[in-house]
């Protein structure tokens, strides 16, 4: 059972291992969404993400002889390095089943902890299904990452903390991947105060707890598809699945294309790298209604390689229209090519590139292409450019920008 007197040992045990992860007030999203926003940066902790607590719990709960035995996980990578870094703490050997598909940052800080990694499968679930096999054949101690009650309550001390700084929030909002985070922060918070809301967070492309949820029970994807990797599972934790079904005040969803934008704000505006799966709360604030309400939101981690940083900054920026491309036709003669980059730069325009295509017309003298892809300000910025274009007789067409602009 989740008791209070268990998740109070819990929270005395992990606080071995756990950075203070202190609450965060944010103006800017405060004012974005008519609510009073707090952030829970356990992005911020020792291995970059809240994993570390339901690992390490689970761990000291072990007798001697199970955890000598070795212990061996399945993880995307944030459970990954929970599980190797107790292990370390613990003196005894850790397996690691990871995805193919796992940041090459995950990997590595894995192993640097002195785990074992396998690569296997494209999904979690796959991982899983390999982990629990070895466990079987080599009579390792398996750490399931989300679908154990010692797990979640461990995981449940986020809880702890956020009521103990804030004790009058209203809402808290918690990502979900299978399930353990927000079975132990929603148990643990009702058992605090019942009145308490606690919403999960999905990605559009993995929402395997909400179809469980609305069916009422549990109910494996046939597929998913999401750039929040930690949070791509096909089947939630059935062992903690009542505790949702009774402690869960909703469940909602985001696109995958609100977590990018949401990585520039974070960025920009709080100075924090947050991966893909702890932005999800981010993105689900303006979901809800702007009542001046206390919400915490929890930053699940922060774990993200640089080549997915580039690629999710390059594809905000597009979003949010500071990068776009600009097709102008123009005569090839001398003097041309001056006047286009005189009016961008007489509007602040900055270009990034330019694709000068001599042969789309047969008269070249007479047409030639030219595409210019540029930074703005944002959308009022974009528009001013292309209108001042139109209006010297350039006759300019967006082209649209996919993923990339170098």
């Amino acid at each position: 059972m989740m008791t209070l007197e268990k998740f109070e040992e819990a929270s005395d045990v992990v606080k071995r291992v756990t950075l203070e992860t202190k609450l965060v007030y944010s103006d800017y999203f405060s004012e974005v969404t008519g609510n009073k926003v707090f952030f829970k940066p356990e992005n911020m902790q020792l291995t970059g993400a809240y994993k570390l607590r339901g690992a390490y719990y689970k761990i000291s709960t072990l007798t001697d002889e199970e955890r000598q035995k070795g212990l061996i996980t399945a993880s995307a990578g944030n459970h990954a390095q929970g599980v190797a870094y107790a292990a370390k703490r613990y003196s005894c050997k850790a397996v690691i089943v990871m995805p193919t598909t796992t940041p090459l940052i995950k990997v590595n800080r894995t192993k640097g902890y002195g785990a074992e990694v396998v690569l296997y499968g494209n999904v979690y679930d796959e991982a899983c299904e390999y982990a629990i096999k070895l466990a079987e054949e080599k009579g390792y101690t398996f750490i399931h990452p989300f679908d154990d009650l010692d797990v979640a309550t461990g995981q449940g001390t986020i809880a702890m903390e956020i009521f103990k700084e804030l004790p009058t929030v209203d809402y808290i909002l918690v990502p979900i991947g299978g399930g353990g985070l927000a079975t132990g922060v929603s148990t643990l918070t009702k058992l605090l105060n019942p009145k308490i809301k606690v919403i999960g967070v999905e990605p559009e492309g993995a929402s395997c707890m909400k179809t469980s949820f609305e069916k009422g029970e549990v109910v494996t994807l046939p597929c998913v598809n999401t750039i929040a990797d930690g949070t791509a599972v096909k089947t939630p934790g059935s062992k903690i699945f009542p505790y949702i079904r009774e402690n869960l005040d909703g469940i909602l969803t985001v696109p995958d294309e609100e977590l990018i934008v949401c990585f520039l704000d974070m960025v920009e505006n709080h100075k924090m790298i947050v991966e893909n799966s702890g932005l999800l709360t981010v993105a689900a604030l303006k979901q809800l209604k702007p009542e001046n309400k206390k919400v915490v939101s929890i930053l699940s981690g922060g774990n993200m390689d640089v080549i997915t940083m580039a690629s999710v900054v390059q594809n905000g920026l597009i979003q949010r229209e500071r990068i776009f491309t600009v097709s102008v036709l123009l005569p090839d003669k001398p003097g041309e090519l001056v006047k286009v980059s005189k009016i961008i730069a007489d509007l602040q325009g900055n270009i990034i590139k330019l694709d000068h295509n001599q042969f789309v017309s047969i008269n070249r003298s007479m047409t030639v292409e030219l595409r210019i892809t540029l930074e703005a300000y944002g959308k009022e910025h974009k528009e001013e450019i292309v209108t001042a274009l139109q209006e010297n007789g350039y006759r300019p067409k967006l082209v649209q920008l996919k993923g990339t602009y170098m």
